[in-house]
């Protein structure tokens, strides 16, 4: 049974390094040479550092990638290329972080920002490597493309400036969302533009044609209408939302709580982004949050839930509701108190913010260490502390030893200065002596003269 346990084993492990070969054979490992032969193929590339652990944690997304991609039929070619050991050709196309996912097509390079999951890269890849705008060529193409993406732009009419301006702003958005074009006869009967050539965008169950008088810049409008008016954000949605320049009104609830109170507060935020979006949409996203652990870091708050927030992502500013919101009114109310100034901004991106989030990061580190492993944090934080408080205590004891040998030195000067004071300083001594000597030398003479007196 021994042996036939170790040979299950031994087969095992072969199918497994099987799987694993036959999965870097999709994946190209690439190297210095690349950069001369990419021009003829379409790349996705993964630029990695060995040591990253978000590079280690894409590896096998990126190798479901390839298998994919090549399963599919695509042109694209998917391979990786480690960034430290390339480091001039990673710098060539802009590496500056790990990792970073781009799609190589002849000279154009086209950054991946979106999460890293197979379905959405792959996505990705299809929707860059493909023509620039798609035309439409019939209405049952259009509806049948209508169907497979929420947010869709289509250009309707013949060459014209406007036309120009759209390939243009496509060539610079196509990473976030598609663009396509038709002729007015595809578009759906109830359709009606007010003159062509014309640029829509469909989404939310209907559509809005761009007007540069009221809209602006067509490459503004068209980065403020990918998204729909109404979003599960999470950080990342929230991310890409700061290019938008708008504030994004969100509810925080918890979506695994069917209470009457979250479910009303969502429902609100809804109704207003769809029925006052023609008052809003320029100025504001709507959306809803499960959770509020990711608000309350980026606020440095804790905000009890549910709730209603509006985020301003360029400054890092924040206004909460000053009243309980029960409906739409109420949210109507609060969000023109923003606009018109009423309301009163919070947090920023100021010194002492800034001063504040440090010490906010700092201690949610700490903490999270130790609730994640407190031996690891005791170990982390304890073993410097440790260290310092045994320096200290040094120092100390340092300081103690040296006053002690001034005080003997002090009390062996004082007896030596009482003995010199009691007996006298050594001249003194030595001068009594010589005193005594001579006085001694008189008296040793007077006897001699007494006895020769005498003697005679």
């Amino acid at each position: 049974m021994a042996a036939a346990g170790g040979r299950c084993w031994l087969v095992w492990a072969a199918a497994a390094a099987f799987v694993l070969a036959l999965e870097a054979t999709f994946v190209e490992d690439l190297d210095d040479s690349f950069k001369d032969d990419r021009k003829d193929d379409i790349w996705l590339v993964d630029f990695y550092a060995p040591w990253c652990g978000h590079c280690k944690k894409l590896e096998p997304i990126w190798n479901e990638v390839g298998i994919e991609i090549r399963r599919s039929g695509s042109p694209i070619k998917v391979g990786k290329m480690d960034a430290t050991s390339y480091s001039s050709i990673a710098s060539e196309f802009g590496v500056r972080g790990y990792p970073t996912i781009k799609l190589l097509k002849g000279d154009l390079a086209y950054n991946y920002r979106g999460p890293r999951t197979k379905d959405d890269i792959i996505e990705f890849a299809n929707r860059v490597s493909g023509p620039l705008i798609r035309t439409l060529p019939s209405q049952q193409m259009f509806e049948h493309v209508q169907k497979r993406h929420r947010v869709l732009f289509l250009y309707v009419g013949g060459e014209s400036p406007l036309k120009e301006k759209y390939i243009e702003v496509a060539s610079e958005l196509i990473v976030y969302t598609y663009f396509f074009s038709a002729s007015e006869d595809v578009l759906p009967k109830y359709m009606t533009l007010p003159e062509l050539p014309a640029v829509v965008v469909f989404k939310d169950g209907t559509y809005f044609v761009f007007d540069e008088y009221e809209d602006g810049d067509l490459s503004s409008w068209i980065n403020r209408e990918r998204f729909q008016g109404y979003l599960n954000v999470d950080w990342f949605t929230l991310y890409e939302l700061g290019d938008t320049g708008k504030l994004v009104a969100i509810a925080i609830i918890d979506d695994k709580n069917s209470s009457s109170e979250h479910t009303r507060l969502k429902s609100v935020v809804q109704e207003v982004a769809k029925d006052y979006r023609d008052h809003f949409h320029r100025n504001f996203q709507f959306g809803h949050m499960d959770g509020n652990d990711y608000i309350n870091s980026l606020l440095m708050d804790d905000l009890a839930i549910p709730t209603v927030v509006v985020l301003n992502t360029s400054n890092q500013q924040y206004f909460l509701p000053d009243r309980h919101i029960e409906n739409t009114e109420d949210l109507v109310q609060f969000i023109n108190d923003i606009l018109d100034g009423t309301a009163e901004a919070q947090g920023g991106d100021g010194f002492l913010q800034r001063i504040k989030r440090i010490i906010y990061d700092a201690k949610s580190t700490v903490v999270s260490v130790f609730k994640s492993s407190p031996l690891l944090g005791c170990f982390l934080f304890g073993l410097p502390l440790g260290v310092i408080s045994i320096m200290c205590y040094g120092i100390c004891t340092a300081d103690t030893d040296g006053g002690g040998a001034e005080e003997t030195e002090t009390s062996k000067k004082e007896i030596g200065d009482r003995e010199l004071t009691d007996e006298g300083s050594e001249e003194e001594q030595e001068q009594e002596n010589k005193e005594k000597s001579a006085e001694f030398s008189d008296e040793e003479h007077g006897q001699k003269n007494i006895f020769d007196k005498k003697k005679d």
